[in-house]
């Protein structure tokens, strides 16, 4: 026979943290916490990630939210960035071929700004210096004489073009329509009635000269031009000389500094060639230039300011001017704009344009040579910026396009910068569900981000663990000016932790809740007004943030109390049990206990859930009810069929069951249904049940019994009242103390059972019984009580329909009338003999009766679960 288990001790119900086994006064005597605790299996993971140097080792973290992943990884990698060298700086340039495409510059790391500022510098002087070198004496003479030259030059041509006409009998004429020859009459250039008036011979003599007089203006003509650009030419190479003399110096000096920069010396050799090539363009000082041009409304309204040598001037995107190692960039909001770069627009004359200066670098790029974290869930929302980020890491560049020309359907033109090379290791934040989804439908993501870090939920509770929360609580003290911790309160510290993960065996590692009760606490202890924090402190912080959160609570269990949500804690019920269930409103959690009833009958419908056929019913408390249906048929059909009609539902539920922790207490019920057994209504029940009556582990054991405590406790305690929970769940107790303390003085119980027979036995106050030699159970027991109910239930439902044994037997011998089959009428006209009776139905055969099989009222027959 089942005997009833042991009841726990208060011992059992929490563990406490001692203080006297802390080697410390206060917190105050502890060093600062560098390392990560607790995630050892993280820690490898992370270091194996930023060591390997090989492509798509990049890192997705996973873990539950208050893990700290996010404050813990930057802390990780600021450590080892700090022992790094620091990445090169880069800018874009003007590229002078082909000015859409801007030039990536490689600059030195942390001197990007000072190359910059050292070429402004330059450009600022040559601004000013450049157009007084075109304004001195020397280069003014130079230019007249090489004006006086060409003026000399083609007086001589024209004086020689003339002569050769006057040798012809021609004269040149200055004409609106250009230099004409007129023939020579008298000396004097004739006109065309004196021309007429010339002897036929003379005409013809003249006429005769005019294609060789035309090939020598055009030959002259020609030699002029020439002439002219062989003067413009050696202007030009006059003022290169003097730009080239002007600016060499500064560029000399600059290109020596950077000599060590082969990309550097070349920019700025390319600048210097430009400068002296579109010398025309700085000739004239800007305060000139001002004062040529009359100011409109327009141009005052849209002109830009600026210099001609903005062209020239070095575009920094990304500087590590004041970095100490590599960088490490944590992106809180991942845009495309914020994580690759942007170029930017200025308006001009009512027209967006650009350049290179408009360029600006993203946190991948600030992250280059070093560390980005990036919070993927915010990643996923952004558009394009996923794609951008995977295909900046495959091709190992960071190319910075304007996000319009990708969505655009009509091309337009703009700039297209050079990528700039990447090397950088992401860490990817996130839940594991994202994990999962990313990594089967993303191919891509298996191939970039190859190291999976787990940071997990928990950690042993062990001396070396508590040392480091406290050492932990002593860190949040120096970082935020908080007041010490005395041993008392590092030990509540301590059990609220094991209290977060619900287990005697383990500590939390969601430090984010640890640190929230730490500055609570101060918080309290700051208006009490005394240092250090103490464990009362503590302890008033756990409670208002309970009170803070439990609102909701206290109205489910006023309506308990009230008897508008029905609940017995006293008493005894057939059919009828205390569930326990965890309502999670946001970061509060709380029990509720729930009347569970069962009604069984005659029939061949099996276990309904009523939740289910109401659709109020999840998949996971579907299936703990079909196990019930398992065991029943294993436990008590072996000899018969179970022919069985029961009904199980939650009473007074609205908002729909799931989760399989009432399997158990369903299971009771039912059994009392057939057993006919009251059960205490004082002891409430929660745990699973599997096909062979084992009870299983659930999840918020503490949360439950607290919750039905203290429905008890409002309403009476009586010292019969109590919970049944699974026996595996007992290192997962974190009671709170008022709930120990009434376990200690006699006046709660917790009952840890591990099968169905043992908690029966609880709640009835019978044995369970277990199968003898013979097959049946112990007279008395409940299990006999339930076999033979369903032993009834199947022998009336067999016999449903039939006639009494002497009423049969009757019918069974009196002839059969035959049938008028004229008039529709029994009878006997004395012809033929009638027909005999079918025989009697024999024991074990199944009654037939008229029709089909019997049915139940409103339900067809189903075969039985």
């Amino acid at each position: 026979m089942s005997t009833i288990p042991n009841e726990l001790t208060a011992e059992q119900l929490r563990r406490i943290c001692r203080v006297e086994d802390l080697a410390f006064q206060s917190t105050a005597d502890l060093e600062e916490l560098t390392e990560i605790i607790g995630q050892d299996r993280a820690t490898r993971a992370i270091e194996f990630g930023l060591d390997i140097p090989y492509h798509g080792y990049n890192i997705y973290a996973l873990g539950p939210a208050g893990a700290g992943k996010t404050s813990t990884i930057i802390q990780y990698l600021r450590r080892k960035a700090a022992t790094q060298p620091v990445p090169n700086d880069w800018g874009y340039v003007n590229n002078f071929t082909t000015p859409d495409e801007p030039r990536a510059l490689r600059l030195p790391a942390g001197g990007g700004p000072t190359l910059r500022d050292d070429l402004d510098k330059l450009l600022k002087a040559l601004e000013e210096t450049l157009p007084r070198a075109f304004e001195s004496e020397q280069y003014a003479e130079h230019r007249k004489e090489l004006v006086k030259e060409l003026e000399d030059r083609r007086q001589s041509l024209f004086k020689a073009m003339e002569n050769f006409a006057r040798e012809r009998g021609f004269a040149i004429v200055q004409t609106p329509m250009g230099l004409l020859f007129a023939p020579l009459v008298d000396g004097k250039p004739a006109d065309a009635e004196q021309f007429q008036q010339l002897p036929e011979a003379r005409r013809q003599e003249l006429e005769a000269q005019e294609p060789v007089l035309q090939a020598e203006m055009e030959r002259t003509i020609r030699e002029a031009k020439e002439l002219g650009e062989e003067v413009e030419n050696r202007q030009q190479y006059l003022d290169r000389e003097i730009a080239a003399a002007t600016i060499g110096p500064g560029f000399d000096e600059l290109q020596s500094r950077y000599a060590e920069w082969p990309e550097i010396v070349d920019f700025l050799q390319r600048v210097r060639q430009d400068i002296v090539e579109h010398v025309d363009r700085y000739k004239a000082t800007p305060a000139a230039k001002s004062t040529e041009e009359t100011p409109t409304p327009t141009t005052m309204l849209f002109a830009r300011e600026g210099s001609p040598f903005d062209r020239y001037r070095v575009n920094v995107v990304v500087t590590h001017r004041n970095g100490q190692g590599a960088p490490v960039e944590l992106e809180t909001n991942p845009t495309y704009y914020n994580l690759i770069g942007r170029i930017e627009h200025r308006a001009e004359f009512g027209t967006l344009v650009t350049d290179f200066t408009q360029i600006k670098g993203g946190s991948l790029l600030r992250a280059n040579g070093g560390y980005l974290v990036v919070d993927v869930r915010s990643l996923l929302r952004q558009p394009l910026a996923y794609e951008a980020l995977k295909r900046s890491l495959r091709h190992g560049e960071v190319r910075i396009e304007e996000l319009g020309q990708q969505l655009s359907l009509i091309p337009t033109s703009g700039l297209n910068p050079q990528p700039i090379p990447l090397s950088v290791k992401v860490v990817l934040i996130g839940d594991p569900a994202t994990y999962y989804l990313l990594y089967a439908y993303d191919e891509e993501f298996q191939k970039l981000f190859k190291v999976r870090a787990d940071f997990a939920s928990q950690m042993d509770w062990n001396a070396e663990n508590v040392m480091d929360v406290a050492r932990f609580i002593h860190t949040r003290c120096v970082e935020e000016n908080l007041p010490p911790f005395d041993l008392s309160a590092v030990a509540r510290v301590v059990e609220y932790s094991g209290r977060l993960v619900e287990d005697q065996r383990k500590l939390t590692t969601r430090f984010a809740h640890v640190a929230d009760i730490v500055r609570e606490a101060a918080y309290w202890a700051r208006q009490a007004g005394h240092e250090p924090v103490t464990g009362d402190d503590v302890q008033k912080a756990i409670e208002e943030r309970r009170y803070r959160s439990n609102l909701v609570e206290e109205r489910v269990r006023e309506a308990i109390i009230t008897d508008t949500i029905m609940v017995d804690v006293a008493g005894e019920r057939v059919g009828q049990v205390n569930g326990l269930a965890v309502l999670i409103l946001g970061d509060y959690a709380f029990g509720k206990p729930s009347r569970i009833t069962a009604k069984t009958f005659l029939g061949q419908a099996g276990v309904i859930n009523i939740e289910r056929e109401a659709k109020m019913s999840g998949r996971i408390h579907d299936k703990g009810m079909l196990i019930l249906g398992g065991y029943l048929g294993s436990r008590y059909a072996q000899d018969k069929p179970l022919s069985l009609t029961a009904t199980i539902t939650f009473e007074q539920s609205y908002d729909g069951v799931e989760g399989d922790s009432a399997s158990s207490s369903e299971l009771y019920a039912l059994l009392s249904s057939l057993s006919g057994l009251p059960i205490k209504q004082g002891i409430a029940v929660t745990g699973s049940v599997n096909q062979h009556g084992e009870i299983q582990a659930i999840g918020g054991a503490t949360a439950k019994i607290e919750g039905f405590f203290d429905v008890c406790q409002e309403k009476g305690l009586t010292g019969d009242q109590g919970v049944i929970v699974p026996a595996s769940n007992v290192p997962n107790l974190m009671l709170r103390e008022d709930v120990v303390q009434g376990v200690a003085e006699g006046r709660f119980h917790i009952y840890p059972v591990r099968t169905a027979d043992e908690g029966i036995a609880i709640l009835t106050g019978r044995p369970a019984g277990e199968r003898g030699d013979d097959g049946k159970f112990p007279e008395g027991s409940v299990n006999r009580l339930v076999d033979d109910a369903l032993a009834s239930l199947g022998t009336r439902l067999r016999s449903f329909g039939k006639l009494p044994t002497a009423r049969r037997d009757k019918a069974a011998a009196a002839p059969v009338q035959p049938v008028d089959e004229e008039n529709g009428q029994n009878g006997n006209d004395g012809e033929g003999e009638p027909e005999p009776p079918e025989p009697p139905a024999l024991p074990g055969d199944e009654p037939e009766l008229p029709g089909d099989e019997p049915e139940l009222p409103g339900d067809e027959p189903e075969p039985v679960v």
